[in-house]
């Protein structure tokens, strides 16, 4: 199973970590796997690219669970507003599907939130 914990403070969005798999399907063929390792890249790349902002990745190399964490998507970190909005947004955006998700694949993920202060 994958277990997707997203980081909040407050009601800001700053990041989350992936552990586990799906076991959906074989290597190669898991479409759980694939389509949340797909909006995870699609995530960080925007977030670097688009909106010109660090991201902090972490990813173990013998397990591939992942780690994301975007300071400036917390107040006391980024006096830009939009950029700060956007960013948290995205993450929340994020949680969201992977909610509507579980509908189907409950079996195979897990999505929840921690409330937790960096």
């Amino acid at each position: 199973m994958i277990k997707v914990v997203f980081y909040k403070c407050g009601n800001e969005y700053y990041g989350f970590r992936e552990t586990g798999h799906a076991e959906f399907e074989e290597e190669g063929k898991d479409i759980v796997c694939s389509a949340i390792s797909a909006m995870s890249m699609l995530v960080i790349n925007t977030i670097e690219v688009s909106y010109g902002v660090d991201v902090d990745v972490e990813v173990d190399e013998k397990t591939a669970d992942l780690k994301v964490i975007v300071k400036e998507a917390l107040k006391k970190y980024s006096k830009d507003d939009k950029k700060r909005y956007a960013i948290s947004g995205l993450l929340e955006g994020y949680f969201i599907q992977l909610n509507d998700m579980l509908e189907e694949y409950y079996d195979y993920m897990d999505v929840d939130e921690e409330e937790k202060d960096i």
